[in-house]
């Protein structure tokens, strides 16, 4: 049985207590070739506490007598650097910072961290030390220039970790209180606290006992607003080298289902089907232009893996709720001017989201203040792991992003669904309309509650915008259940596109559900010559014997056929398939037909 450390981000416990580890230590000597000071960014939760825990148990003089046992059977230790364990180490985390309370409160807290992290590190190293690092309770910055000066004294350097660098910008931006924007203005602006103590760490790497920092985070919005105080990081994040340094690329994940298939007795369909599911619901991330295998998130990984070994069944939810909080920044871009544009035009594949570059030289008061254009929430969609990049370029040079999997896809569609039925009433209505759906097929019920809850809300202005792609999402929106089904939109057929596809779960077969194929079709007011009004008093009957509704059915109608023998075919799986062509004519009624 294979121990899996999921949320175990500390190396040494790891390796010495035989949990399953994915080795990354070939990527040491990469680093080592770029510059003394490195930056580092990849969504939350995506392994950087780790890869940071592995660097310090390798540069620790205090683990030279443990280098065989912990990095033997590891790629770096087959071939070691030089520079192995010839480091004092020090590291802080920013997670665990606060950014509630006042500007002097913050500090304190910042202080405290960093002296509470040099009180360990008197006591980890006292046997090499000879001089007494003095503490300031008040500064950390001056304990932290005692730790150099100690340094000075030994024949060794200090490397320098610094995880999460950017929490406080996370912390303010997510709560959009404006009172602690202020606080983090203060803090990183002229000569704020945050902004002095990355000058004095610029300032110590020119030879003072500091040799080498390595800092990780989430977005470059911080090291944007301190560019002035440190101006030297380098920054790693998009160099193909390092695209899988955290994460879990597919054969991988493959080699442990192999293993888990011996344990449960699966045969090899039920492991290709959960590859096909983990693959479907955990992979899609890319973290360079250069596009190599795409990456698993580690910790759904993880979360998927351990529960599948333990109960030989999936885990019932797929979204691990370590991950859930990703779903306010979504709502952050969302409230931004145009952003609620952009989250639903993320979910149409047949014409993504795109950007002439990816921005990256971005500080809070852009954030706060600055123009919000469509470049810069992408990118910051991209920085937050919610969007990422495709191997495909526009016409014109531009980047092409994705949702990169069906778990991300569903924090998209939570985030519409509480934007169009914000009351809880709504939302139930809505919950029990799908439920209805999924084991009855009833599409008349469910097209009466779309005209009646969300048609209704859509004031002249939302015209501009409405096509397929906006009667898509809404259907997505009452429908999107991923504990049940897997849920397609422009899912890939012979080279042809099917609007919207939901397909039962192979976990979930034993329960009455319905598969689903629904082709989508929209026709303007002023394309059928009626107003709202005469559409709205028109009966079904009469509306659906409109010349111009008639033509969009038979133009749905004749595409299903081909679908539908394509997913017959294509899953073993007896499909309970039920297809349907819809037609909206504006926003104000729905047209279908079962097919």
């Amino acid at each position: 049985m294979l121990k899996f450390p999921y949320g175990n981000a500390n190396f040494y416990n790891i390796i010495t207590e035989n949990y399953f580890y994915i080795d990354r230590t070939d990527r040491i000597r990469n680093i080592e070739a770029r510059s003394r000071a490195l930056l580092f960014l990849r969504p939350r939760r995506f392994g950087k506490s780790l890869l940071l825990s592995m660097l310090e148990n390798y540069y620790d003089v205090r683990r030279a007598a443990e280098f065989e046992s912990l990095f033997g059977q590891l790629a770096i230790g087959q071939k070691p650097t030089p520079k192995h364990n010839q480091y004092f180490v020090l590291k802080w985390d920013f997670s665990g910072i606060s950014t509630q309370g006042d500007l002097e409160f913050i500090k304190q807290q910042v202080n405290n961290h960093i002296n509470g992290c040099i009180e360990q590190f008197k006591v980890r190293y006292q046997d090499w030390l000879t001089y007494d690092i003095a503490l300031d309770p008040t500064n950390g910055l001056r304990s932290f220039v005692s730790v150099l000066a100690a340094m000075q004294t030994t024949p060794h350097l200090l490397y320098l970790f610094i995880d999460e660098y950017d929490n406080f910008a996370n912390e303010i931006l997510m709560g959009g209180q404006a009172q602690g924007q202020k606080r983090y203005e203060d803090l990183v602006q002229g000569e704020g606290f945050l902004k002095t103590l990355f000058k004095v760490i610029k300032a110590e790497l020119a030879g003072q006992g500091l040799d080498r920092v390595f800092i990780t985070g989430v977005s470059p919005v911080v090291m944007s607003d301190i560019t002035s105080g440190f101006n030297i990081a380098e920054n790693i994040y998009l160099e193909p080298e390092f695209n899988d340094m955290c994460g879990f690329r597919e054969d991988e994940i493959a080699t442990i289902l192999q293993q888990i298939e011996q344990s449960c007795g699966f045969t090899a369909d039920q492991t290709r089907k959960a590859l096909e599911t983990m693959r479907t619901f955990y992979n899609g991330y890319s973290f360079t232009y250069d596009q190599p295998p795409l990456i698993y998130n580690p910790t759904l990984a993880l979360y998927f893996l351990k529960h599948l070994q333990a109960s030989c069944q999936y885990p019932r939810e797929m979204l691990d709720s370590n991950l859930a909080m990703d779903r306010h920044k979504i709502t952050y871009i969302s409230r931004l001017p145009q952003g609620e544009q952009v989250i639903s035009a993320a979910l149409d594949e047949a014409y993504p989201l795109t950007s002439a570059k990816l921005a990256d030289r971005f500080g809070v008061e852009d954030m706060l203040y600055g123009a919000k254009n469509r470049q810069f929430m992408v990118s910051l969609l991209y920085f937050f792991g919610v969007l990422t990049l495709t191997e495909n370029y526009t016409d014109w040079g531009e980047l092409v992003f994705k949702i990169p999997n069906l778990v991300i896809k569903g924090l998209y569609v939570e985030r519409i669904h509480d934007m169009l039925l914000p009351t809880g009433l709504d939302q139930d209505q809505a919950y029990n309309t799908a439920r209805h759906f999924y084991g009855s097929g009833d599409m008349a019920a469910l097209c009466e509650f779309i005209e009646q809850k969300y048609y209704t809300i859509f004031d002249n202005r939302d015209y501009r915008w409405t096509n397929e792609l906006t009667i898509k999402t809404v259907f997505m929106t009452v429908l999107f259940n991923d504990t049940f089904y897997i849920m397609d939109s422009e899912t890939p057929l012979k080279r042809d596109y099917s609007d919207f596809i939901m397909l039962v779960r192979s976990n979930m077969r034993r329960f009455k559900l319905l598969d689903f194929l629904i082709e989508f079709k929209y026709i303007p007011l002023k394309e059928i010559g009626l107003s709202g009004e005469q559409v709205r008093a028109m009966n079904y009957d009469e509306l659906a014997e409109q010349p111009l509704v008639k033509a969009k059915l038979a133009e749905a109608q004749a595409k299903t056929p081909a679908y539908r023998q394509t997913l017959e075919t294509t899953y073993s799986e007896k499909l309970r398939l039920h297809c349907y062509a819809v037609v909206s004519v504006g926003y104000d009624r729905l047209v279908w037909w079962e097919l």
